[in-house]
């Protein structure tokens, strides 16, 4: 953005923290899920997780396999349709508590 200017700091700490939380915030994506359906609601898993931007999508597999760039998020379905599943868009919501990702190995995986 800019060089670095070496003058006094314009915040403190806490009140610099506030700003940068509020920007990212301001700016977030979306975060969803793709949910796979098996026969009428008999089972599922989740199969992806991605964040909708303002002008686009992301989206990776959770084995890490497929990683997706789409304009809208209902466009990433069609890659994980198939014959066996149907592809369900999960809006996750924003009041979710911060947790290990599920599909991030484990210490016992990572070992292996």
């Amino acid at each position: 953005m800019s060089d670095h200017i070496a003058t006094e700091p314009l915040w403190d700490e806490p009140g610099f923290a506030a700003f940068l939380r509020g920007l990212a915030e301001d700016d977030a994506s979306r975060l969803f899920a793709v949910g796979l359906e098996y026969g009428e609601r008999h089972d599922a898993h989740v199969a992806a997780y991605g964040m909708a931007f303002e002008d686009h999508t992301e989206v990776i597999s959770c084995d890490g396999s497929l990683r997706v760039q789409t304009v809208r998020p209902e466009d990433v379905l069609r890659h994980f349709d198939d014959d066996g599943a149907k592809a369900r868009l999960l809006w996750l919501s924003e009041s979710l508590p911060m947790e290990p990702s599920k599909c991030a190995p484990q210490e016992a995986d990572r070992d292996a």
